[in-house]
């Protein structure tokens, strides 16, 4: 019996490289996968909205695994937002193929009765303390961010983050192409709100520019 995969690549910026997370999709086809599909993402782990990973589950269909290189690329959302995207998959039918993550499915298949529950119970717990540790993970990097931040503000140091202009570029592109706010997402991989904000600023410096040009032949017609 064939086994069906669907490979969820994520890195978390625009700046870094997915190429390192390519080998996946041959160690999927080498460990006997179909790979049905790979979806590449970046955007945050601590993303609801991420549009790949939407389209992802949408598309998985029963008895097919998520296969990703750890838990953390699937999800560093607060546990119960993390806890519901996985009932949605298995939801699905489908199941986690993740490394670290002790997967009790075919165990719990062949059990019944006080086994069966325990199985579960085991795998539940197992997956809620992997789930927890990626977000643990997450708020420490924020935390010492944020504390790197303070340090150079006081130290007068840090000037702000510096906007990725060329993803700004790619989602200005897209929307002077005639895509809605929500392919212009899909297409560069970000939010819906990050695509409204960066179109309102563009248009904002388009029309101060528009402005800038047209005031001195105010001036001389007066």
């Amino acid at each position: 019996m064939v086994k069906a995969a669907r490979v969820y690549l994520r890195v978390s910026t625009e700046e870094q490289d997915l190429a390192r997370q390519e080998a996946i999709v041959a160690g999927a086809r080498a460990a006997g996968f179909y790979v049905a599909a790979v979806y590449r993402e970046k955007a945050s782990g601590a993303r609801p909205d991420r549009p790949e990973l939407l389209r992802m589950v949408a598309d998985l269909q029963p008895g097919e695994v998520v296969v990703a290189e750890k838990i953390d690329r699937i999800s560093r959302l607060p546990l119960p937002e993390a806890e519901l995207l996985v009932a949605t998959i298995r939801g699905k039918g489908a199941r986690l193929s993740v490394p670290g993550i002790v997967d009790l499915s075919d165990l719990v298949a062949d059990s019944s009765g006080v086994a069966r529950i325990v199985l579960e119970a085991v795998q539940d717990m197992l997956l809620r303390v992997a789930l927890q540790t990626a977000r643990d993970d997450y708020e420490t990097r924020r935390e010492r961010q944020r504390e790197g931040i303070e340090i150079a503000r006081r130290a007068g140091r840090y000037s702000g983050r510096k906007p990725d202009l060329a993803h700004h570029r790619r989602i200005v592109g897209l929307r002077d192409a005639g895509m809605s706010i929500a392919k212009t997402a899909e297409l560069a991989g970000c939010s819906i709100a990050q695509v409204k904000r960066v179109t309102a600023l563009h248009r904002a410096k388009a029309a101060s520019a528009s402005n800038r040009d047209v005031a001195p032949n105010d001036e001389a017609s007066s």
